[in-house]
């Protein structure tokens, strides 16, 4: 059966879909006006979607005494957002451009965050959508930390006449919306360690170093920890699970990973294909895009069948604004390997308390998965 036209469209085209969220005051505006610029320059076409939150307010729409009850306001705001997105990626598809970002001034999942985990859920299960669909539906997400939250003599809610919160209320938001994108794979939290315009201009380099753009580069490091209390790490820190199963596909080139993932939980899942070619030891450009099931299912016929499939549990989880991934896997009882990726190869990391880091091995390839797929390593 030929497949619809808007299906061939869209696999020549590179749409990648970008969220910028945060907490109160984080600077969204002003970072999303300057990524639209920078990547305009880059000879991108740029798409936004504003805020639908605040568009429903500012409209004479809200919740409380006087208005709507909450599961109606919140439900409202998540069907107007899902519309907003389907309009955006069929004009994307239509538009004779090659390279598209749509911008998301906060996604789907934000909702979350601000209706409460039980009453999403509840909102989900009443227009009949899965939350890991919804939030892998997007590439990328960036969060950018309320000023409430270490910079906290430039909190204002001036520029916002939707938003009404304290300091202390923004850092609770702040923390609910980094709890209710946990679980995305490519989830980047921006502090406020520097001054502002240093803080967009690393949201610019983490951006740029996810759409591959030249002279940037993604910056691993790994390392064996032993296996903490995995119930622990899920109370304490809201570590979301996520089950993987990746299959490395055949590749001409030595310095080049082909690989293909299934990613989800609860026969929910995503698709992704990822290649990556590695610059040096610590440094690599990567760049992944989702797939059908139906893609992934005809990649699985070029599997590289000299090597295992790798199966692991993924515990993502953000301790002191550095998102972390802990990959499980089932031929470890006592070890697992700590993920995180940084912008600078000399950026400090601190690490939880709960984890008993062995020993980093970002340089030592018999750790990486590439490897395990052949040999399991003898630990010590």
């Amino acid at each position: 059966m030929h497949e619809p036209d808007s299906i061939d469209i869209e696999n020549k085209k590179n749409i990648a879909k970008i969220v910028i969220t945060g907490g109160p005051c984080a600077g969204k505006s002003t970072a999303i006006s300057r990524i639209e610029e920078k990547l305009s320059q880059k000879g991108y076409k740029v798409l936004v979607i504003n805020e639908t939150a605040t568009e429903i307010i500012t409209g004479g729409i809200f919740w409380g005494e006087k208005g709507l009850n909450s599961f109606d306001f919140h439900s409202l705001i998540l069907k107007l957002q899902i519309k907003k997105e389907e309009i955006f990626a069929d004009a994307a598809l239509k538009m004779p451009c090659e390279n598209i970002v749509i911008l998301y001034d906060r996604g789907a999942i934000d909702v979350k965050a601000y209706s409460g985990k039980e009453r999403f859920t509840r909102i989900l299960d009443s227009l009949a959508l899965s939350e890991i669909s919804l939030r892998d539906s997007y590439d990328a997400v960036f969060h950018l930390k309320t000023a409430a939250a270490g910079a906290e003599e430039f909190y204002t809610l001036e520029n916002n006449v939707a938003r009404s919160e304290t300091p202390q209320e923004a850092r609770e938001i702040d923390l609910a919306t980094i709890n209710a994108w946990t679980g995305h794979s490519n989830l980047r939290i921006i502090d406020n360690s520097t001054d502002f315009n240093l803080k967009i201009n690393r949201l610019l380099v983490e951006i740029f170093c996810f759409l591959g753009l030249p002279a940037t580069i993604e910056i691993e490091r790994e390392y064996l920890t032993k296996m903490p209390d995995i119930e622990q790490l899920i109370k304490r820190y809201n570590a979301e699970k996520i089950n993987i199963i990746q299959t490395y596909l055949i590749s001409a080139d030595k310095d080049e990973e082909k690989r293909i993932r299934q990613r989800g939980r609860e026969g929910e899942y995503s698709y992704f294909l990822t290649n990556k070619r590695i610059i040096n030891n610590i440094s690599r450009v990567e760049t992944e895009k989702r797939i059908s099931f139906e893609e992934y299912s005809d990649l699985l016929m070029t599997a590289d069948t000299s090597l295992n499939q790798i199966k692991k549990e993924r515990y993502c989880f953000v301790y002191n604004n550095i998102y972390f991934e802990l990959d499980v896997y089932p031929f470890w009882s006592d070890y697992a390997i700590l993920e995180v990726e940084l912008t600078t190869e000399n950026q400090k990391v601190d690490f939880p308390p709960f984890l008993t880091i062995l020993k980093e091995v970002t340089d030592d390839p018999i750790f990486r998965d590439y490897a395990l797929s052949r040999k399991i390593p003898d630990i010590f």
